[in-house]
């Protein structure tokens, strides 16, 4: 049976069929449905990251995901976690720096899966021993060090989202209880212009509202083509990660949040994300931020 989704799309068993007489749609029943859906991680060694596969394995026994890293043999918590959901956990190397192996994880989960349901991008860096540390005056700022943290937290995550775009677009919400899939987009309140009252921090704070008028622009394109995906970008406060790590002591009592903490208020901001909430920036608390 075919009916019309929330995106004015035709949908027969779950898939997207703009027409429904078409070649695609008379077919579309072919590709398996992964009850639960397939959601992808990209970043997913440690810290967010790997946090979030975590809970997405661990607070349904069903769905897949695919988990994504630069050194997937020394992801020593990826590798526990395939342990133990061994049929439900694929990892597979993406460098962000590296086109060739965004497309190779592309064309794996296309193979396996057919589909995308969500695609969580939570890879991003602030600082590296010795190469690369936030700038507290115009006077530290390094061409190098805009250039790095622009390619890893707003090129990397971008090209991600292009290479998975086609399987997003077959995936919309098949398997779950949406009529979309979602791209969600890991951004810090730091890259937010309106809220820029300290300055500091020239090459994140950048790097950070690239991801977002990137991710917003985006959303404005799925939206006119009437692709059945949602694009948010998310804030996830000051988690107690290796990012954070050295910077802690200026954090407020209280304001520092556990993993398990941020996840889980990002999560429900991802799986209760609405049509209407396309292209928006929000915190973990769910509260909208200025750009």
């Amino acid at each position: 049976m075919m009916k019309l989704n929330s995106f004015g799309q035709w949908v027969l068993m779950g898939r997207r069929c703009l027409n429904p007489f078409s070649r695609a749609c008379m077919f579309s029943s072919a590709v398996k449905q992964w009850e639960g859906g397939v959601s992808m991680v990209q970043g997913a060694s440690r810290g967010i990251g790997l946090e979030f596969v975590r809970q997405l394995l661990e607070k349904s026994d069903k769905g897949h995901v695919v988990a994504t890293c630069r050194n997937p043999k020394g992801a020593t918590g990826l590798l526990e976690l395939k342990n133990r959901f061994a049929d439900r956990l694929d990892i597979h190397q993406l460098d962000l720096t590296i086109d060739r192996t965004i497309e190779e994880a592309a064309k794996s989960v296309k193979d396996k899966y057919g589909y995308l349901n969500l695609l969580v991008n939570a890879s991003g860096i602030l600082s590296i021993p010795n190469v690369l540390q936030p700038e507290t005056t115009l006077n530290k700022l390094q061409r190098a060090s805009l250039l790095l943290t622009y390619e890893v937290n707003a090129i990397g995550p971008i090209l991600v989202v292009k290479h998975m775009w086609p399987l997003l677009k077959v995936g919309g919400g098949t398997g779950t209880d949406r009529d979309h899939a979602i791209v969600a987009n890991i951004s810090a309140r730091v890259g937010s212009i309106g809220d820029n009252g300290l300055g500091g921090w020239h090459s994140y704070r950048a790097s950070k509202a690239g991801l977002n008028q990137l991710t917003k622009t985006m959303s404005v394109e799925f939206a006119r083509k009437k692709d059945p995906i949602v694009c948010i970008l998310l804030h996830p406060g000051t988690v107690d990660t290796d990012l954070s790590r050295p910077f802690q002591s200026n954090v407020p009592e209280g304001k520092l949040f556990t993993k398990e903490f941020s996840v889980q208020k990002l999560l429900s901001i991802i799986m209760n994300a609405k049509k209407s909430d396309n292209g928006k920036f929000f915190a973990w608390d769910g509260q909208e931020i200025p750009w």
